[in-house]
């Protein structure tokens, strides 16, 4: 698809400085991306769509992405999970999705919100309303299983559970003859995490994205990653890399939807700062950001 940006902007990419000076470039070159998008919104090109902050009803700007080519169906445990994780690759590469969302039901809300949002069916509401805005940019159906999220301290979770959340995957994706199948990676301790990574598993899926919903300990902590690789019975894996280098701006305006409860707005440069360092792994040296996959070897 055709970029067409009004005015150039310049990518950030973390310096000498690193953690102190690189969320402020991020923020600036974000409002001037969204600042070129609102002028072409306002000039009536229906490409661009008005995207309102769930929490905060900001305003935000995006351009809107045809699909095409062989559906995918996305199994991510938590509202925030694919948009932390994979939403780079298809705002780069659209295609049909239909996102199936586990755990939709929690009480996990910014610690200065509990007041505002002080059950949990309103923490589920204004995760659901997020879930919902972040995915508007790739036209995704939705699919929520309605199971509740795991509280700390984190405990293995139960084989009864699993049985039950897989049976009910698989008749989502008997519903959906033909989509390729995607999931997380489990590059995390979390149980719900594990718990899908496995019941993916157990449906054939082939294809993971690497973690990122907890990017500021677990995506970059080494002992994860060790875990990761030595999990017994995780089937055999090879890392990828996608770019999305040109659409990493848009990337972060999806990341201010599924967290639009949390500030200041600069943590968004975690995940970015993941993409940054992964792009170090692509094979050609181009491309400033990147996101990481895995898929199973052939047999």
């Amino acid at each position: 698809m055709t970029r067409h940006p009004i005015v150039p902007v310049t990518l950030p990419v973390p310096d000498a400085e690193g953690i102190y000076t690189f969320p402020d470039d991020l923020v600036r070159a974000h409002q001037q991306w969204t600042g070129a998008l609102a002028e072409r919104h306002g000039a009536h090109d229906d490409r661009v769509v008005e995207l309102r902050a769930p929490h905060s009803r900001h305003p935000y700007y995006i351009e809107m992405r045809p699909p095409t080519g062989r559906p995918v169906l996305v199994i991510e445990p938590h509202h925030d999970d694919f948009a932390l994780s994979a939403s780079g690759t298809f705002l780069a590469h659209p295609r049909p999705l239909t996102v199936v969302t586990v755990f939709t039901r929690s009480t996990s809300v910014h610690p200065a919100l509990e007041g505002t949002y002080s059950t949990e069916a309103a923490v589920s509401a204004l995760r659901d309303r997020e879930g919902a805005t972040a995915l508007t940019p790739f036209t995704a159906a939705r699919v929520p299983l309605g199971h509740k999220d795991a509280d700390p301290p984190y405990r293995p979770f139960s084989r009864e559970l699993l049985e039950q959340i897989t049976e009910q995957l698989r008749e989502v994706v008997t519903a959906h003859p033909g989509a390729e199948l995607l999931a997380p990676a489990a590059v995390t301790r979390h149980p719900d995490h594990l718990l899908v990574h496995e019941a993916a598993v157990r449906l054939g899926c082939r294809w993971f994205w690497e973690d990122l919903a907890f990017w500021s300990t677990y995506a970059l902590a080494g002992c994860d990653q060790h875990l990761f690789r030595t999990r017994p019975g995780r089937p055999a894996l090879r890392p990828s890399t996608v770019e999305i280098t040109d659409v990493i701006l848009d990337k972060v305006t999806v990341l201010r939807m599924h967290g639009s409860q949390m500030h200041p707005d600069r943590k968004a440069y975690r995940p970015i700062r993941h993409a940054w360092t992964t792009a170090a792994d692509l094979l050609d040296g181009t491309g400033t950001y990147a996101e990481r996959f895995y898929r199973t070897e052939s047999p």
